[in-house]
């Protein structure tokens, strides 16, 4: 076989590759997809796994029919899933002889920017020291409004976080359909660029033990492939499928974003996905707008804001809201927000947001 072209790769598995009909974890799947990433690891390819599976694993061992809508279902499933889910990952790879390590976050720990670095530099010495880190969602501590929309949102903060070269999220489907994936008619997209909108196209339904979707998968996609991501989206229920999507891609169906090739800074990339971080707004006038959104690399001046609403910290993420509402972007702010109330609308005063942390939408 050639070499793959990728040397880090995140594969995001999902919820619905390693569960059964009835919703109990589907250990024959898992490990297929860990021989083809001890295969991959053997071949000098970096893998971090973004893994579901803990509910439906602590679903299994409990023997309760109820899908995990509750928060406190959630939790209790989780709890004692995890602790299996893991211990089965360590003894599918130690048969391998290949070390692998929990690695359980939540939305808050991507909010500052420390302890986003923190979570960054634990991964960075996992691999190298050869060990495969595993990374889940904690759903024993998270409560609705601090979840991550599902571990697609989880998949595309790790795989940008850890510069990784391509993002592989396996789902049930081979991909994205220009149809309706039911009618026999509709046929794969191969490839997506940055010039396509397909979100008429993409399919609303909710995975049936996950808490994601399509819809979910597509701005993920989209969004971590503008960062000069590879991301492909395939069915991770297909025999050998890591394999064939890295050495023979053009035998494997699946949905492929090409990535952006201006690079981005890893500062930005961050930024780019803390939009549901934000700690407060800055509101600007069309000046500062048309500024930002020009040809020259802009900061935002206090005098061009003119509402600033929240309360925030020095170097929290600000939402940015331009003359008519709309966000337009997000930004690490240089003050906080009294500070901000103080110089807004004046001129002589350093930047609120440095063009360094800013992040356009």
């Amino acid at each position: 076989m050639s070499q793959t072209v990728f040397k880090r790769i995140a594969v995001k598995i999902g919820s619905n590759v390693l569960t059964r009909a009835d919703g109990t974890l589907d250990v024959t799947r898992m490990s297929a997809i860990v021989d083809q990433a001890a295969e991959l690891h053997r071949r000098g390819v970096e893998i971090i796994l973004i893994s579901s599976g803990a509910v439906a694993s602590g679903r299994g061992e409990l023997k309760l029919n109820k899908l995990p809508d509750a928060v406190s279902q959630r939790q209790l499933f989780s709890a004692v899933g995890q602790t299996k889910l893991i211990n089965r990952y360590y003894e599918l790879f130690r048969d391998h002889q290949i070390t692998c390590g929990q690695v359980l976050t939540t939305k808050e720990n991507f909010a500052s920017r420390r302890h986003y670095l923190n979570q960054k530099n634990c991964m960075t010495v996992m691999l190298e020291a050869g060990v495969i880190p595993i990374v889940n969602e904690n759903d024993t501590i998270s409560v609705t409004e601090l979840m991550f929309t599902d571990n697609d949102e989880l998949s595309g903060l790790i795989a940008t976080m850890m510069s990784a070269e391509a993002l592989i999220i396996l789902s049930n489907v081979n991909g994205i359909y220009d149809g309706d994936p039911q009618n026999p008619d509709s046929k794969i997209i191969a490839e997506i660029t940055d010039k396509m909108d397909l979100q008429t196209l993409v399919q609303s339904e909710k995975s049936s033990f996950g808490r994601g979707g399509m819809q979910t998968k597509y701005n993920i996609a989209r969004k971590v492939a503008d960062e000069g991501i590879t991301v492909i989206i395939a069915n991770g229920k297909q025999d050998n499928i890591l394999m064939n999507l890295l050495y023979h891609p053009e035998n494997q169906l699946h949905t492929r974003f090409i990535p952006n090739e201006k690079p981005v800074s890893n500062v930005k990339k961050w930024i780019a996905h803390s939009d549901s971080f934000a700690k407060g707004e800055v509101h600007i006038n069309t000046g500062a707008r048309e500024a930002l959104q020009g040809n020259h690399a802009s900061s935002l001046l206090p005098v061009g804001i003119t509402v600033v609403k929240g309360e925030f910290e020095k170097d929290d993420i600000v939402k940015i809201i331009d003359e008519n509402g709309l966000g337009i972007g997000w930004g690490k702010t240089a003050f906080d927000s009294g500070k901000v109330l103080e110089i807004m609308g004046k001129k002589g005063n350093k930047p609120v947001v440095h063009y360094d942390y800013l992040y356009l939408d």
